[in-house]
């Protein structure tokens, strides 16, 4: 290796002094030992491992039904609302406020880490034989941690329990992500349903449970 190459110079074991390595390398005057440490200064952050094996928190959310009518909450979906209103235009959002998430047709379920909501979701029961996926949404914190997908698994879980066979959902064009999710997840692309007219900048979908369609 590349480390047989580096010889124990006068800069070297000063770059040695200044590190301390030994539960990786035994021997702290091995070359492989004085790579490390110089390395490890190169990259600033001296007396740390090169990968962070440290489990985050966020990796274990808690998701469960609670009011939206809370403060946090509430900031919560402001932050979703400000997030679409810098991607549509007015007409292009369709979004349900606290007080008709508050119906009792509406299941609204929160994502929790730690104590704090990072992420929402609800299912709107429609009178027909669906219901409809509305104000989903994970803080740009906690993205990338599938919250999205384990939001929308405990959604599906709450249309069989309420034995409703179709789901359907509106999002927009420019939210790639979202679309890979549902995509992933079994939607197909429909038409317009509801009392939702033809927009250049919605996508529509639905997912038929397999479980309820028999």
């Amino acid at each position: 290796m590349f480390a047989a190459e580096l010889p124990k110079s006068g800069r070297t074991r000063r770059l040695a002094a200044r590190t301390n390595v030994p539960h990786l390398f035994p021997d702290r005057d091995s070359a492989d030992a004085r790579v490390y440490r110089v390395f490890s200064l190169w990259r600033g952050y001296t007396h740390k491992p090169v990968l962070n094996t440290k489990s985050s928190a966020l990796d274990l959310p808690d998701i469960a039904r609670e009011s939206p009518d809370q403060p946090e909450i509430r900031a919560l979906l402001s932050a979703s609302n400000a997030y679409m209103e810098r991607l549509y235009p007015a007409e292009s959002n369709h979004m349900l406020d606290v007080e008709s998430l508050e119906g009792p047709h509406v299941t609204f379920l929160v994502a929790r880490v730690d104590g704090q909501a990072v992420g929402c979701a609800a299912l709107v029961r429609s009178r027909e034989e669906w219901g409809e996926i509305k104000r989903m949404f994970v803080l740009p914190k906690a993205r990338g941690r599938s919250l999205g997908r384990r939001l929308l698994e405990r959604l599906e879980a709450v249309a069989i329990e309420h034995e409703v066979p179709v789901l359907r959902l509106e999002t927009g064009v420019k939210q790639p992500e979202a679309l890979a999710l549902y995509r992933s997840a079994g939607f197909v692309d429909i038409g317009p349903f509801g009392h939702y007219e033809p927009d250049p900048n919605s996508v529509f979908m639905e997912k038929r449970i397999t479980s309820l369609s028999a």
